[in-house]
C-alpha cells in the first residue's frame, strides 16, 4: 500500500510474505491477519525498530521442519517454530532489508495447543511473535535472555488480548 506524503500514518515497517505448505492450517486470510497482528505487536514491544524490511513466514508440517532442524541445528526431530535470519541483526539498529524466515510445523503446533488447552490461533500468534523476536536478536540460551524475551512475548500477546502462555 502506498501512502501520500502528507498521510499521518507510517506504512507498516515489515512486509510479510505468507506461504502455506501443509494442510490443516487456518485459511490464508486468517493466517495473514494473525501474522500481521503478531508482528505489529512484537515490533511495538521490542522498541519499534526503524526502517522497512521483509519477513517470510512459512506454515509447514513436522516432516519439513524436522528436516530443517536436522540440517541447521543438528536436532533430528520436529519443533514448533524455527527462525532463520537473513542478516545478522543488532537490537536497536535499523531493520535490514530482509529479516529472514520463520517456519512453523502444523502437527507440533496443533498438538501443543491441544495439550496446553489453548486456542490454535493464540498459539500460532505466540509462535510467530517468538520466531520474529529471534530475528530481532532476542534469544533464550540462558535464564537472563529467556526472562527478557518472555517478557516481550507476554507484553506483545497482552496487546492482542491473548493470555500469558507462561502462566
Amino acid at each position: 500500500m502506498t501512502y501520500p506524503a502528507d498521510h499521518p500514518v507510517e506504512p507498516f515497517a515489515v512486509e510479510i510474505d505468507v506461504t502455506v505448505e501443509a494442510d490443516g492450517w487456518p485459511i490464508d486470510a486468517e493466517l495473514e491477519s494473525l501474522a500481521r497482528g503478531a508482528v505489529e505487536s512484537a515490533l511495538a514491544e521490542a522498541g519499534g525498530p526503524s526502517g522497512h524490511s521483509e519477513l517470510s513466514l512459512v506454515f509447514s508440517d513436522d516432516a519439513a521442519v524436522q528436516a530443517l532442524n536436522a540440517e541447521w541445528r543438528g536436532k533430528d526431530k520436529p519443533t514448533n517454530v524455527l527462525s532463520f535470519p537473513a542478516f545478522p541483526y543488532l537490537r536497536g539498529a535499523a531493520l535490514p532489508p530482509m529479516l529472514g524466515d520463520v517456519v512453523l510445523a502444523f502437527e507440533t503446533v496443533q498438538r501443543e495447543a491441544e495439550l496446553e488447552q489453548k486456542l490454535l490461533e493464540h498459539h500460532i500468534s505466540h509462535l510467530v511473535i517468538h520466531g520474529f523476536l529471534h530475528l530481532l536478536g532476542y534469544d533464550h540460551e540462558n535464564d537472563e535472555e529467556a526472562e527478557e524475551m518472555e517478557a516481550v512475548e507476554r507484553r506483545a500477546l497482552a496487546r492482542l488480548a491473548i493470555p500469558d502462555p507462561y502462566a
